[in-house]
């Protein structure tokens, strides 16, 4: 996809907050990276969301017109996304052959220097521009809808 990107690797991380305790590169923003479904389980969301934005799940219902929302169980992130719990990156979406997944991507990431995701692993951070995540996402066929949390 000719997408420049640092990679650090790094041990296993579960939280954003022992993501924060690691070394990374100065004016950088990690992604915290939330796999939903509705009330149903028929409809599947990723969000992607800075680091220290705080998600209310009803707040979130509103703003994309959904049911109920929840976070997805591990089987139902490892049947779309294709990943383990711990590692939901909007890196999964290359798994989601069908486009089950709706994509929700916080506007405020814009104003990132750079963005770390994980590469689908834990144990490793990589780092990109906002518009090369937006266009990684579009080279997955998945659209992209952005959303505003104050």
């Amino acid at each position: 996809m000719n997408i420049d990107f640092q990679r650090i690797e790094h041990p296993a991380v579960y939280t954003i907050e022992e993501m924060k305790a690691l070394d990374f590169p100065a004016h950088s923003t990690v992604a915290k990276n939330l796999f939903l479904r509705n009330g149903n389980g028929k409809e599947h969301y990723l969000l992607v969301v800075e680091e220290d934005q705080n998600i209310d799940l009803k707040e979130v219902k509103t703003m994309i017109a959904s049911s109920r929302l929840s976070f997805a169980s591990e089987e139902r992130l490892e049947k779309y996304l294709g990943l383990a719990k711990g590692a939901v990156s909007p890196f999964g979406l290359l798994n989601d052959k069908q486009n089950d997944v709706t994509v929700y991507v916080d506007s405020h990431l814009k104003d990132a220097n750079v963005i770390g995701l994980h590469p689908n692993d834990n144990t490793a951070t990589v780092f990109i521009t906002f518009e090369q995540l937006l266009q990684f996402i579009k080279e997955t066929k998945h659209e992209i809808h952005q959303l505003n949390f104050a």
